[in-house]
């Protein structure tokens, strides 16, 4: 059979990610793993993530509907959102940062409280307890309460229950314990870089050796093992070599295949969405770098604060920023080249716009 060309590959890439439109439940299921995001622009990047893959999907649907999904809030190879059947390859985890003995002892303080109580919301323990305030990653003041609920959160000893208006509610989980031999340990990292290579595949052997190394979140503890998975990848996975690169795909799937239609369609891509997260693969793919900026100082920026790249067919032609003013949608296009000579593009770029605005309930505001 003849291998596929990196044409090939880019096709494949974009719909076996962007399948046909099922439920809530099956997509996160088919993805895996929904990476979040807080900045609302116009809305969160989960949101806009599910909004590409399930049908009549609205705005929040994600946090309205989260307690009926067997569905988790945890760290994989970023925050996000994955199926339930997946925390027992991410726990046992032990934090890479140790918590002092005074934080320790705070933190069985307010893992007591919570299992006095069904659920947990981060201003019961401000009122509960006097832990004051530390500095938080952004160099922002982070209410110390707040932080020990993500600790023991991430420790495996609180689970999100539910968001209240974005804020994460806490209830005790006891997580079963299992085996944890060496040979348990290497089928829990096999098969967290199987997530990964379902994702976000086809990948270039460096994108897929990088994402491994960002397991560091969510399996700290299996590092050495996913490691030993990466080297084994040309036994594990299928491969072949286009563009200069190595690529990895599950076994068993065919890139050539006919099942992968080529998208015909104008997309408006979240920048953490599978089709443009990984930037060696996007830069490989449509010739032209994409850069998230939102943290960027706003003079220093090219693209915009929450630039959505714009997929057209198989090309990534550059990007739009969208905000909502006065209940309307607004937005901006930049291009990476120059604008497509294509009749077609302005009327399919207001449909993709008009779905937006039903996403975002602009127009049962109208």
């Amino acid at each position: 059979m003849p291998a596929p060309t990196l044409d090939d590959l880019r096709r494949y890439a974009i719909a076996r990610s962007l399948f046909k439109p099922t439920t809530l439940s099956q997509a996160i299921n088919r993805l895996g793993f929904v990476q979040a995001d807080p900045i609302r622009a116009p809305a969160r990047a989960q949101d806009l993530i599910l909004h590409q893959r399930v049908k009549d999907y609205r705005a929040g649907d994600l946090e309205r509907r989260y307690r009926r999904l067997a569905v988790e809030e945890d760290c994989f190879v970023n925050y996000g959102f994955l199926p339930r059947r997946h925390l027992p390859l991410l726990h046992p985890r032990s934090p890479r940062r140790r918590w002092d003995a005074a934080t320790e002892a705070q933190a069985r303080e307010v893992l007591d409280y919570a299992r006095t109580r069904r659920l947990t919301h981060p201003r019961d323990v401000q009122q509960a307890f006097d832990h004051g305030s530390i500095q938080g990653y952004w160099g922002n003041q982070l209410n110390a309460g707040t932080h020990l609920l993500d600790g023991l959160h991430y420790r495996g000893q609180l689970r999100v229950a539910h968001r209240a208006s974005g804020t994460r509610v806490y209830t005790p989980v006891q997580h079963q314990p299992g085996d944890d031999s060496p040979a348990t340990r290497e089928q829990r990292a096999a098969r967290l870089v199987d997530l990964i290579v379902q994702l976000y595949a086809p990948l270039p052997a460096p994108s897929l050796g990088y994402l491994v190394t960002l397991l560091r979140y969510g399996a700290p503890d299996l590092q050495a093992q996913a490691r030993s998975v990466v080297r084994a990848a040309r036994q594990r996975y299928a491969h072949a070599d286009a563009g200069g690169q190595t690529w990895f795909w599950p076994i068993d799937e065919n890139p050539r295949s006919r099942r992968y239609a080529a998208d015909t369609g104008l997309r408006l891509l979240a920048p953490f969405d599978p089709v443009v997260w990984d930037r060696r693969r996007f830069e490989l793919f449509w010739g032209w770098s994409y850069r998230f900026e939102a943290y960027t100082p706003p003079a220093r920026r090219r693209m915009g604060h929450y630039a959505l790249p714009v997929l057209w067919r198989q090309q990534v032609i550059g990007w739009a920023n969208l905000k909502v003013e006065n209940g309307q949608l607004l937005h901006q296009l930049g291009f990476a080249t120059t604008a497509p000579r294509d009749d077609e593009l302005q009327p399919a770029l207001a449909q993709a716009l008009q779905r937006m605005r039903v996403f975002l309930g602009l127009d049962e505001q109208a």
